[in-house]
């Protein structure tokens, strides 16, 4: 069966890198996995580049910098919308047209426009689109930010009020998919989170298309378990400090909550004092130096390692992950710690209940409120850490973190999943 994966990016990103390990776990098991991206920074060879490397850089700054003037030439939540206004005709490649199986990842940025989404969904072959964030079932946004309109239909969306009024898509937009989905034969849409798949459900341009839930996977010979203080050594870290990891392709990213992370250190060492001794933070990922000086414990940043077996070891250095994002959908790195046996913290957002199960392999921190009122309780994110740090066994905590992963993300597991989704589809044909 061959299958072709379409996204922006091959490795770039959670939902590229997401994409990648998907191709990897389906051409393990039997499968002729193939994926087309724009952006080609790995070295997979089941990995190709479509359009020219000039080209394609142009489509990108052409479509962020529409985006860039709509937010009046600022930078401030620059990338929680996209229009999908330009793109790559991918239907017209060989590796299309010899595809049994078009696989969708997250294709904006320049990818995929609407026009090039519509050739794809009227080209008569089965559909599989892979949702990493709410962005195909709404007009523009990637997280809806507790805002219903998708429901129904996206008209005056609260993300475009600072925008200048020549710029604002979302009613457009949510015409213009309606159109292209109505008109489309059937797509399965793929959540990554049970949480996801519900929001899907909800839009009003899923219509007669059908939904389902498969997580992401993993592969767990390389995200494993290792010695704990070589690790350290190895990324000279201290290895007589309590280590909490805090990891994301930008930590100054707002969605992924550093502030809430800074109160709830500091709520920890109001009411654990001796963490200001005996515990540290390190961060992984762009931008640690800006978030370092705000923490009230000493951090260590580590930057944005591009080496796997490096990225292993920061997550084996940790006593625990933590991952205070206030938006997010099944995070990759909550999967990577857990695979090298870290237990982690978060709040009860998004898909991450369904990753951690409170108090047997992590703990998941309440949120107050429901919709656009949703406020994270930093209190018990700290009431949380201090648990892991002092009382709880985490001997145990890791081993079940293991027993998680290896039963639920495993690439076998995910990629069987997918085939039967794919010979379904096949079968309907």
């Amino acid at each position: 069966m061959n299958i072709l994966i379409l996204s922006t990016s091959d490795i770039t990103g959670g939902a590229a890198i997401a994409a990648h390990r998907l191709a990897e776990a389906l051409n393990n098991n039997g499968m002729k996995a193939r994926m087309m991206v724009l952006q080609r920074c790995g070295a997979s060879p089941y990995v190709v580049a479509v359009g020219s490397r000039r080209r394609n850089k142009w489509r990108k700054l052409w479509e962020r910098g529409v985006m860039f003037l709509a937010h009046r030439c600022r930078r401030d939540d620059l990338f929680g919308t996209s229009i999908a206004n330009t793109g790559y005709d991918v239907a017209q490649t060989p590796e299309f047209q010899q595809a049994d199986i078009i696989h969708l990842h997250w294709t904006c940025q320049g990818l995929l426009s609407m026009r090039g989404i519509e050739k794809v969904l009227r080209s008569g072959k089965p559909i599989v689109w892979t949702m990493h964030d709410a962005w195909p079932v709404t007009a523009i946004c990637h997280y809806t930010r507790g805002c219903t309109q998708f429901h129904t239909a996206c008209q005056h969306c609260p993300q475009e009020d600072a925008l200048h009024p020549l710029y604002r898509f979302a009613a457009r937009r949510w015409k213009r998919k309606k159109q292209i989905y109505d008109n489309a034969s059937q797509i399965t849409f793929v959540a990554c989170s049970q949480w996801l798949a519900e929001q899907a459900r909800q839009s009003a341009l899923c219509g007669h298309h059908r939904v389902v839930s498969i997580p992401n996977t993993i592969n767990t010979r390389v995200f494993r378990k290792q010695d704990k203080q070589l690790a350290r050594r190895r990324l000279n870290l201290p290895t007589d400090k309590q280590l909490l990891l805090f990891a994301s392709q930008s930590a100054a990213d707002p969605r992924k909550g550093m502030q809430h992370l800074v109160k709830a250190l500091q709520q920890l060492i109001d009411n654990y004092p001796e963490a200001k001794r005996n515990t540290e933070v390190v961060i992984l990922g762009g931008k640690a130096d800006d978030i370092a000086a705000q923490l009230p414990l000493h951090a260590h940043c580590l930057g944005y390692l591009t080496e796997a077996a490096d990225i292993v070891d920061a997550y084996n250095a940790a006593d625990i992950f933590v991952l205070p994002s206030t938006e997010d959908n099944l995070p990759n790195t909550i999967m990577e710690a857990m695979a090298c046996g870290v237990p982690s913290v978060g709040f009860a957002i998004g898909g991450i209940p369904e990753m951690i199960d409170h108090k047997q392999n992590g703990y998941v921190a309440a949120v107050n409120g429901t919709g656009t009122n949703v406020q994270v309780d930093t209190a018990d994110m700290a009431r949380g850490l201090q648990w892991i740090l002092t009382e709880a066994d985490r001997r145990e905590l890791s081993a079940k973190a293991l027993e998680k992963v290896h039963t639920t993300y495993a690439q076998q597991h995910v990629a069987s999943l997918y085939i039967q989704q794919y010979q379904q589809l096949l079968v309907e044909q």
